[in-house]
């Protein structure tokens, strides 16, 4: 790949010549483990879809190229500095003129604090108390993002005199939640957006105990671990599963393996790609990524096992491909179920390996029901093993009353706004 030149940008933003144009970023800097799962679902979390993407490396050096455009409706503000500051902080740092970084690294040494591997963030307990209104927590969480604030776990719970009790254990991404402007920063959006309803807000660093509620409290039902949880690709409707097709060839490289997926567009596919092969330890030389006007996505990848080897072995070429359709296919469950007299929703995401779970859940969920005209109750993040893998549980409780009329467009509604699909039929 040649030396990279010190002046060159780590992280570069192009925007199109035309209004509607992909904005394409250019990332060039030593690899890493997982770098691309990474930077897939940075993007994600800062609203973009990916259109276009090339990219390349040598084990040593990458070079990515992403063609991305923001998400139809987007209600949040593009901040296209803050994106590439972020995408600059992932990106390990240069080794210094006949220096390596892998032979750094195993000595222990790391030129940057990005490069050794990351401290749990503080979590914070935010509270406040407000009168109840439609689409409340939606707006409370559209705020929490444009802080750059990461909802850990929420609890809501509405008094019988309308009024609503947030828990919110957050982390904040600029690591100044502890000082006081930053706090008054938050106050601030926040009585922006609930006005007089605000009646007290305050936010504290969580303590041990209060991080323990961090855990999953209540088993989920069984019923519902039965439909959400079943890792079978069965016959039921998915746009995403549309011409799904995951393929392997050994017969076109020497020294890789060429992993060919064919499917429908969804939100956060490329992410979804990236972060199964992450976790199961495959490593990208090159790949190519192209979605269509249409919907439809054609992916290259040529890879190899985390020893540097082509994959050969039947069985694990079928595991992978058998895991990369199930992810592909259902990166996200969707139920609704009973519970005595009232209805809960459950959305379930699986957590990657490092212990990340998917950006922007709770966001589309809220947004989804606010849509919807349907108010929320209670609501709880959990985590929760199910089988051999952990899931980021979302629970939100609908209230009294027959939902079971609207069951299906509720569903549908929450799924389409996860996924990133219009409310037409597809075609």
């Amino acid at each position: 790949m040649g030396i990279p030149n010190p002046s060159d940008e780590v992280v570069q933003v192009r925007h199109g010549d035309v209004a509607g144009e992909p904005t394409v970023v250019t990332i060039s800097c030593p690899d890493k483990t997982g770098l691309g799962c990474d930077l897939c679902r940075l993007v994600l979390l800062f609203g973009l879809n990916i259109v276009k993407g090339d990219m390349s490396t040598d084990g040593r050096w990458c070079y990515i190229l992403l063609w991305v455009v923001a998400r139809p409706g987007r209600a949040m503000a593009m901040r296209w500095d803050l994106l590439k500051d972020r995408l600059i902080q992932l990106c390990p740092v240069a080794a210094p003129f006949g220096l390596d970084n892998h032979h750094l690294a195993a000595a222990g040494l790391h030129l940057h604090d990005h490069d050794a591997p990351a401290a749990s963030p503080n979590i914070f307990l935010l509270k406040f108390f407000c009168y109840d209104r439609m689409g409340l927590l939606h707006d409370v969480t559209r705020v929490l993002c444009e802080l750059e604030l990461t909802i850990r776990r929420v609890k809501v719970s509405t008094t019988p005199d309308g009024r609503v009790l947030d828990l919110f254990f957050i982390t904040d991404a600029r690591e100044l939640l502890h000082t006081k402007s930053r706090r008054e920063e938050t106050y601030d959006k926040l009585q922006s957006v609930l006005g007089d309803s605000l009646t007290s807000c305050e936010i504290e660093s969580a303590t041990e105990e209060m991080s323990s509620c961090l855990q999953a409290s209540t088993l989920l039902p069984h019923s519902a671990v039965e439909e959400m949880f079943n890792v079978e690709v069965g016959e039921e409707q998915s746009r995403s599963c549309g011409g799904l097709s995951v393929a392997m060839d050994n017969s076109l490289s020497p020294a890789h393996t060429l992993i060919q997926i064919q499917c429908g567009d969804h939100k956060g596919l490329v992410y979804d790609i990236m972060r199964t092969l992450k976790d199961c330890n495959i490593q990208i030389s090159y790949g190519r990524f192209y979605a269509s006007q249409n919907g439809s996505c054609e992916v290259d990848l040529f890879a190899v096992q985390s020893d540097g080897k082509k994959i050969v072995d039947q069985h694990k070429q079928r595991a992978l491909c058998c895991r990369l359709r199930t992810e592909l296919h259902r990166p996200l469950r969707v139920a609704l179920v009973n519970r005595g007299p009232d209805t809960e929703l459950l959305v379930a995401n699986p957590v990657e390996v490092s212990g990340k779970g998917r950006p922007l859940v709770f966001y589309d969920i809220t947004l989804a029901l606010k849509k919807l005209h349907k108010r929320i109750f209670l609501a709880e993040i959990g985590r929760h093993v199910v089988g051999d893998r952990e899931w980021e549980v979302y629970r939100v409780h609908l209230g009294e009353g027959d939902h079971s009329s609207l069951r299906s467009k509720i569903v549908d509604g929450v799924t389409n706004m996860l996924m990133g699909w219009d409310d037409t039929p597809p075609s």
